[in-house]
């Protein structure tokens, strides 16, 4: 597109163009080689608060061997649920890192959501054991969706305990998910019967300052593997000091993060996701290890997603042409 004009695409938009989660999983694992490699750009993420338990956070990066540059605006406010709004939302920019002009504006909401379960997989798969066949997922919102529909294109998944503070979506989310994905996905009453006994765990509530944590020691099982969307907040210190390989997809967002105020008693990880999947760093190294990665939300999986939603949207003719 011509440097005078860029392309606006809607939620709708960017969903139309149904992009396979394969895709992004490959895209996000791609960004994640090149941090291996230290060919990105990505400040810590600035933000600011305006409420309790808030965010709007900034996150610009730049991958060099992709091609591609731009930053999120994204923000995540729990009191939403009860405006019957989401919970995450926001806009994304895409830039041309040859010129600098702006080539696509866009809604980060698909985004956020599919790009969080696609680095969930990723970590899974350098983490996880590979037979790992069932799921625990403590939280039914877009998190729990993606998630498991992630970590279903990487493992031989079998059954599924879905667990959710309100019931009913819980037991919402197992029939469209069991359907969708093909999958015996069971409601539960309890966090713990989410946890215990399960390969793989995803919890993905509300990121809380001051959390009343409730997964406490043995719950995560010899072999398993988790990754907590939503910080320390499920997660008691006793069950993170439990963990034999703790990693995070960010050790400056990490550090970051510890120095405003979360994460005041988690373990330092041992490593960075980026060094893991390049072979600097070691994954899973026996069978028996519990493992965990920190998955903060890094920039360059948004741009190397949006990368891809923009070049769809270019070949199929889809958004609207707007000049600067």
């Amino acid at each position: 597109m011509p440097d005078e004009t860029l392309l606006y695409l809607t939620r709708s938009h960017v969903e139309s163009l149904a992009i396979p989660m394969e895709e992004v999983v490959d895209a996000v694992e791609s960004a994640l080689e090149e941090k291996g490699r230290g060919t990105v750009e990505m400040p810590p993420k600035p933000g600011v608060h305006p409420a309790p338990d808030s965010f709007i956070h900034a996150m610009p990066a730049f991958l060099q061997e992709m091609g591609a540059a731009g930053i999120k605006w994204v923000s995540g406010f729990p009191g939403n649920l009860e405006r019957d709004l989401p919970y995450i939302s926001g806009l994304f920019i895409l830039n041309d890192p040859t010129t600098g002009f702006p080539l696509s504006v866009m809604d980060c909401t698909w985004i956020t959501g599919v790009r969080t379960g696609a680095a969930t997989a990723v970590a899974a798969r350098y983490l996880a054991r590979d037979d790992s066949s069932t799921v625990g997922i403590v939280a039914c919102g877009v998190q729990g969706r993606t998630n498991l529909e992630a970590l279903s294109c990487l493992f031989p998944l079998e059954r599924v305990h879905a667990f959710d503070i309100d019931p009913a979506v819980a037991r919402r989310y197992a029939r469209e998910m069991g359907q969708a994905l093909e999958l015996e996905v069971v409601p539960v009453d309890r966090v713990k019967e989410a946890v215990e006994g399960m390969d793989l765990v995803v919890t993905s509530g509300p990121i809380l300052k001051d959390p009343e944590p409730v997964i406490p020691l043995d719950w995560l099982g010899d072999g398993a593997f988790a990754c907590p969307l939503d910080f320390d907040s499920y997660w008691t210190p006793e069950a993170l000091a439990q963990v034999d390989r703790l990693v995070t997809d960010d050790l400056a967002q990490f550090h970051y993060y510890r120095d405003v105020g979360y994460f005041r008693s988690t373990p330092d990880p041992v490593a960075d996701l980026g060094q893991v999947v390049v072979g600097e760093a070691p994954g899973r190294t026996s069978p028996g290890e519990r493992t965990l990665s920190l998955n903060l939300g890094l920039a360059i999986e948004d741009v190397a997603t949006a990368r891809l939603i923009y070049q769809r949207a270019c070949r199929e003719g889809v958004g609207t042409e707007l000049p600067l």
